[in-house]
């Protein structure tokens, strides 16, 4: 066989399938819920709809601050200024209910951050869950 003879004589080459990526439409949603999550160490705020389903998140591990920083005031209000300006500006969100829950340094100035960036504050709610009854006593020292 010829060199000619070969090149002819083998398979087509199979062009590999394309898939298309399904666009993702971004929803306009008027009001929604701020649940802002402030513990000692993080704070996380989640802009939700009123259904609970996450438009935007932001933390402050999320925007540069490693450490003990992540738990302090200032950390919580450029996490929360970062998800209230993407919310407002992917989603149209206009007026929020906030829902706090921790015991955090970062609970009020999350809140004023969300408020700086133009979005109304219908209310604010605090979720922090609270023991009741609390645990099993210790047992009755033996004599």
């Amino acid at each position: 066989m010829t060199a000619e003879e070969i090149t002819t004589t083998t398979a087509p080459a199979v062009e590999p399938k394309v898939f298309k990526k399904a666009k993702k439409h971004k929803r306009i949603v008027q009001s929604g819920q701020a649940h802002i999550q402030a513990t000692f160490n993080n704070t996380i705020i989640s802009i939700t709809d009123k259904k609970g389903e996450i438009l935007t998140a932001s933390s402050a591990g999320a925007n540069g601050f490693r450490g003990s920083k992540k738990g302090t005031a200032y950390a919580a209000q450029v996490a929360a200024e970062k998800a209230a300006s993407l919310a407002k500006q992917e989603h149209g969100v206009n007026s929020v209910d906030v829902f706090v829950k921790g015991i955090g340094l970062g609970r009020d100035n999350a809140i004023r951050a969300i408020g700086a960036q133009g979005i109304s504050i219908n209310s604010i709610t605090d979720t922090t869950p609270i023991p009741h009854g609390g645990v099993r006593p210790k047992r009755e020292r033996k004599p």
